[in-house]
């Protein structure tokens, strides 16, 4: 069970107009008086549970053979199925699956879609659970003894939304089961190290571990290759730069020159991904003037420290 820790989007700022404009121009940072309600990640979800529950009642009553005409197989794509690499994305094997699947779309597909906006998260999502099942598929015409089962289950989406989660934000701690704390990178090295052994070894153990593997390098390659700044900060030394300009640009609008006995120390990135990126989201959210006097002595403090770099 994971848990993570990232940024919502907000409303463009309503401070300083250099600083809105150096945020306006994310996409999720664009106020969109037409965009539903529900997010393109809740839709997912209650599409997901729906499939599911259509899934049960049209076996369990009707005798619908779900499995031999939604569900991926290698069988079913030569015979003309290619709805397929679609459809099998939303079945599910059961109530323990399902809930797996939600879970990470929650925390993770909430995530991604703030920070890339809709559309690119739809994306990230369809894209890597269509490499997810052709990966499956390339392997079953392989080794169809191997992988020449059936394929069901949103997991090739929702690796794909973690791995685009841990490329935006690393450096952000995961939860597994609540309370084991882990790096965003490292999970996603350990999801991709799982994926790929039980590929490259199949054990029987009933999980498609290459739509999987599938999956997460095609969300690494969309991610790493097709998506431009400053939607992702791949560049870790863009990113920095990206936020310098953000808080001095930040600094500058407050107008504000702090004690020089209370100036706080800004001793590394851990201290300004602590501190820093809040007072940034609370002017997206509610503007500079909403800062507290300890506020602008620590965006003085950090426009200080990074104009020194």
């Amino acid at each position: 069970m994971l848990i993570g820790e990232g940024k919502s989007a907000l409303k463009a700022p309503a401070g300083s107009s250099t600083f809105a404009a150096m945020l306006d121009d994310r996409s999720y940072m664009r106020d969109d008086s037409h965009r539903s309600r529900w997010s393109a990640n809740t839709v997912v979800m209650v599409a997901i549970i729906v499939c599911f529950a259509l899934q049960n009642i049209a076996s369990f009553y009707f005798r619908f053979p779900v499995t031999e005409y939604l569900a991926l197989s290698k069988g079913g794509i030569e015979k003309g199925f290619v709805w397929q690499l679609l459809t099998f994305e939303f079945l599910h094997g059961n109530l323990g699956h399902l809930f797996g699947n939600l879970l990470g779309l929650f925390f993770f597909g909430r995530t991604v879609e703030a920070r890339l906006g809709t559309k690119e998260y739809v994306k990230v999502y369809l894209l890597s659970g269509l490499g997810g099942g052709l990966l499956q598929l390339l392997l079953a015409w392989l080794a169809p003894q191997f992988f020449g089962g059936f394929v069901i289950g949103a997991s090739a989406g929702v690796l794909g939304l973690i791995a685009a989660f841990a490329l935006m934000d690393p450096e952000a701690t995961i939860f597994l089961n609540f309370f084991i704390p882990l790096k965003a990178k490292h999970l996603l090295w350990i999801e991709l190290g799982i994926s790929l052994f039980f590929t490259l070894v199949p054990a029987g153990r009933g999980v498609a571990d290459a739509a999987h593997l599938g999956g997460i390098l095609t969300a690494i390659g969309y991610i790493r290759w097709s998506m431009h700044p400053p939607n992702v900060e791949w560049n870790p030394l863009k990113a920095r730069q990206r936020k310098r300009e953000l808080v001095q640009a930040a600094s500058k609008a407050v107008r504000w020159r702090p004690r020089s006995n209370a100036t706080p120390d800004v001793p590394s990135e851990e201290f300004i991904s602590r501190e820093v990126d809040p007072i940034l989201d609370k002017i997206s959210a509610h503007g500079i003037q909403s800062l507290t006097p300890r506020e602008k002595e620590i965006l003085e403090a950090a426009r200080a420290k990074m104009s020194k770099r």
